[in-house]
């Protein structure tokens, strides 16, 4: 009990400082965006999955308009989705329609994953943690393995990150199974010095792009 309460008074003071350095790049980004189609600012979809259920993440949009429901449901892109679904729903920035010029240039420097800090201000979720999922991802991956189950039971029991294990391990170099098992065993059992470690880790896979997929 003492451990959560130490990490989540840190995720609000650490979230609330960020946001306040920087806020004059997070409003040039939000101009940026939607005045680049003046459609929304953040993206609408998926939900994520927390241990309370499914949450509205709040990120940069970086695609068209309901780019998740275009490429899920849209018969234009469906030898992209094949593809995505392939690549463990990854696709590189040179080969994906979907993604808007600005798009690219938050991307490749992670100001994307930024507004975040206000999940994590709500309560949401933890600077550090798990990577949020969403409900079709988990669908598939339990249809390739179902004994993944205690996995994502374990993981949903506590708040996903916007930094974790996975994105100092490898990023996108890894498989989505070995990602899950990976925040599986974090999630067992937290260590603030672990997180410390993780996050003091996070500037260097930013700037130098290690396992990033573009």
């Amino acid at each position: 009990m003492l451990k959560s309460s130490i990490k989540r008074i840190f995720d609000i003071l650490f979230s609330a400082v960020i946001l306040i350095v920087l806020f004059p790049l997070l409003l040039i980004c939000s101009l940026t965006i939607f005045l680049t189609d003046r459609k929304e600012i953040f993206v609408k979809e998926p939900l994520r999955l927390g241990r309370k259920g499914e949450f509205k993440m709040y990120k940069f949009r970086s695609m068209i308009p309901n780019a998740h429901s275009e490429i899920e449901s849209n018969p234009k892109y469906k030898e992209l989705k094949k593809k995505w679904q392939e690549k463990d729903g990854k696709l590189k920035l040179s080969e994906d329609p979907r993604i808007t010029w600005i798009g690219k240039i938050i991307r490749k420097t992670d100001i994307d994953e930024l507004p975040q800090f206000l999940n994590v201000l709500k309560g949401d979720m933890s600077v550090v943690g798990p990577r949020p999922m969403y409900q079709a991802e988990v669908n598939r991956y339990l249809k390739a393995y179902p004994d993944g189950k205690k996995y994502i039971k374990q993981i949903l029991k506590i708040r996903p990150g916007i930094t974790g294990i996975w994105q100092v391990s490898g990023r996108n170099g890894i498989s989505f199974e070995k990602r899950i098992q990976l925040d599986a065993k974090y999630s067992k059992d937290i260590n603030l010095l672990g997180d410390l470690k993780i996050l003091l880790k996070t500037p260097y896979v930013v700037l130098t792009r290690k396992g990033a997929y573009e």
